[in-house]
């Protein structure tokens, strides 16, 4: 391993790197708080303590209420953020506002030690926020906008069986559709890289937004639960694409054809008709399923219920209940020419009464921390039911609206999922 391939796998999250940091902050912190030890019988310097530790205080509490507004009051994110991320936050304005005052109150080792603490006052609670929400796991998945390497439709077949899949990236292109996408993330187990494979089931997969295809294999760790699963069926499991149905991180497609792109289309036709003419796919639609997190959740589903006869299964993580952007009015704006009734009629409650999904399988799962969310899993759960769907929910215990939820349900449901997709086959 070279050393830039050792930086970049440096783990984020592990405790033996976090807690000496956080120590390490703390300290630094502390000492740039507190008077030198020959003025701590100075009244006057322990005054300066009392500013500066007033002045980190209220930074902390400015923070917390701005934290309050914008995430309860106005939503901005469309989620709220959790006890412990506001945690870190205010640590970090604490820990900028101790800084600038110790810069500004001066001595020459404090100053020096109050720059060094500007940095590490946004790293550390940077670090805090990733574990709360589990979207790095090591440092190449922050700098790497792509970790894996293209899809070489030509490579020769395995010889033998291999002990693991591959996890590659693909263009596929919007043929019908004319949909920008950005590569698809394509994993093939084992069974696949052989000689005349036989044909495997599909599952498609989405990310949150803002995100990209590569989220659900690197924070969600989606690689590592395949490969278990293929060990556990002598190398079968399901081809997983992980496609991008937002043409750009941040922007809100709603999974619909519409002035935004035609997603709904790629997804559904420019897609399937790819991976049916290039990989070992079975062409049996009930073994092709679904799953996505956040807004890739609500996609999934909306995919299966809008086109059940495309889809056999969906596994849907912190879904929504009807695709949104902001608002009602704002969403029928963006994607539905302005029709509030058009946007209602898109959601998936509303398709599951137009459509039945009788003969489908649906698992719904939410982190148990992420109570507006875990609200939406039992209301898509029992309109799915009333549908005919077989439908399953569960809770990520201790979790919230982040990817420690999307790991625990892909390690939990995907397999169940990989089952029922197999089962179709027979």
């Amino acid at each position: 391993m070279s050393p830039t391939e050792w930086l970049l796998a440096t783990q984020l999250q592990a405790p033996s790197k976090l807690v000496p940091i956080d120590v390490a902050f703390t300290v630094l912190a502390v000492v740039v708080l507190l008077p030198v030890v020959r003025s701590w019988r100075d009244r006057r310097a322990w005054r300066s303590v009392g500013l500066r530790g007033a002045i980190a205080v209220a930074a902390a509490l400015v923070v917390l209420v701005l934290c309050w507004i914008v995430s309860d009051v106005l939503n901005v994110f469309g989620v709220a953020l959790s006890p412990v991320t506001r945690m870190w936050i205010a640590i970090a304005a604490a820990g900028l506002a101790l800084a600038v005052t110790g810069i500004v109150q001066g001595g020459r080792w404090r100053r020096v030690l109050a720059v060094v603490l500007v940095p590490a006052a946004l790293l550390v609670p940077a670090l805090g926020v990733n574990v709360e929400f589990a979207k790095y796991p090591t440092l190449g998945t922050v700098v790497q906008s792509d970790p894996y390497p293209s899809l070489d439709l030509h490579a020769a077949p395995a010889r033998a069986l291999p002990s693991v899949g591959e996890v590659r990236t693909v263009d596929i292109p919007g043929a019908r559709s004319g949909f920008p996408a950005r590569p698809a993330i394509v994993y093939l187990p084992p069974a696949a890289l052989v000689r005349d494979p036989a044909p495997l089931p599909v599952v498609l997969a989405f990310s949150g937004q803002p995100g990209a295809p590569s989220d659900m294999f690197t924070a969600g760790q989606m690689g590592t639960v395949l490969d278990a699963y293929a060990v556990a069926h002598h190398g079968r499991a399901p081809i997983v694409v992980s496609v991008d149905q937002l043409s750009a991180p941040g922007l809100n497609t709603m999974c619909v054809d519409s002035r935004l792109g035609r997603s709904a289309t790629y997804v559904t036709e420019d897609v399937p008709r790819w991976l049916t003419a290039h990989l070992p796919v079975t062409p049996d639609r009930r073994a092709w399923g679904l799953v996505g997190f956040s807004q890739g959740a609500t996609c999934a589903m909306q995919f299966l219920t809008g086109a059940p006869d495309r889809f056999g299964a969906a596994l849907a993580i912190s879904s929504e209940l009807q695709p949104t952007d902001q608002s009602p009015q704002h969403s029928a704006d963006q994607a539905f020419g302005g029709s509030v009734a058009a946007w209602k009629a898109a959601a998936p409650i509303a398709q599951m009464r137009a459509h039945g999904l009788g003969g489908h399988t649906v698992w719904l799962t939410a982190g148990s921390s992420d109570h507006a969310f875990s609200r939406n899993a039992r209301a898509l759960g029992a309109a799915a039911r009333k549908a005919g769907a077989h439908c399953d929910v569960a809770f990520a215990p201790g979790s919230g609206h982040d990817w420690n939820t999307v790991q625990w349900s892909l390690r939990t449901e995907l397999p169940r999922e990989a089952d029922v997709l197999f089962g179709a086959l027979r």
